[in-house]
């Protein structure tokens, strides 16, 4: 299915029509696992994550969101990459709450761990950084979403955001410095 069957699936879903919501996310899941099995690969402790959870529930997260209107293929994709971060960042959160004895806590994930343990507090600072970032340079935290969380290619992230690749090129250099930086500064060794 090419972009422009998966554009006017998406208006007919936003529409109500959930048969075309279904369609299209039949002929995109493939290209679901592969953004979350970057994302899997990305992650320090890689070999616990479990792809397909990662996925499942990307897509629970957007289906309960279901009035959204997708402008087309590329701002669907964007909306995925925010899941994909959103889900990362609860469970790290969820996560390190049980670990330090937080109370009863449920983490759906239980087909694999998403994180490893290791990575829990790095994956919470960054998402602590990134939404300092989201307030003040708003399209520098949808790049990072969608080439960190998303696992895009430049052009992919180009078309989400709706801006050229050479904008995200200079905004992913901006925010990757930005972000250190906040990470660095708000590190309790630092």
């Amino acid at each position: 299915m090419d972009s422009e069957d998966i554009t006017r699936l998406l208006a007919a879903a936003s529409g109500g029509d959930d048969e075309a919501m279904e369609r299209v996310v039949a002929s995109i899941y493939p290209r679901l696992r592969e953004i979350a099995h970057a994302r899997r690969r990305g992650w320090r402790g890689d070999e616990t994550m479990d792809t397909t959870a990662l996925v499942h529930e990307a897509y629970l997260k957007i289906a309960r969101g279901s009035e959204a209107e997708y402008e087309s293929r590329g701002h669907f994709f964007a909306v995925v990459a925010t899941a994909m971060r959103q889900v990362l960042i609860n469970y790290a959160e969820m996560k390190r709450a049980a670990k330090r004895g937080g109370g009863r806590v449920s983490v759906t994930l239980q087909e694999g761990d998403l994180i490893a343990e290791e990575s829990l507090d790095e994956v919470i600072s960054l998402g602590d950084a990134l939404e300092k970032l989201e307030a003040i340079h708003p399209r520098q935290a949808r790049v990072v979403e969608c080439l960190f969380f998303g696992g895009f290619e430049i052009a992919e992230t180009a078309e989400a955001i709706g801006i050229s690749p050479a904008t995200v090129k200079r905004d992913w250099t901006a925010a990757r410095a930005w972000l250190y930086l906040e990470i660095e500064r708000s590190s309790p060794t630092s």
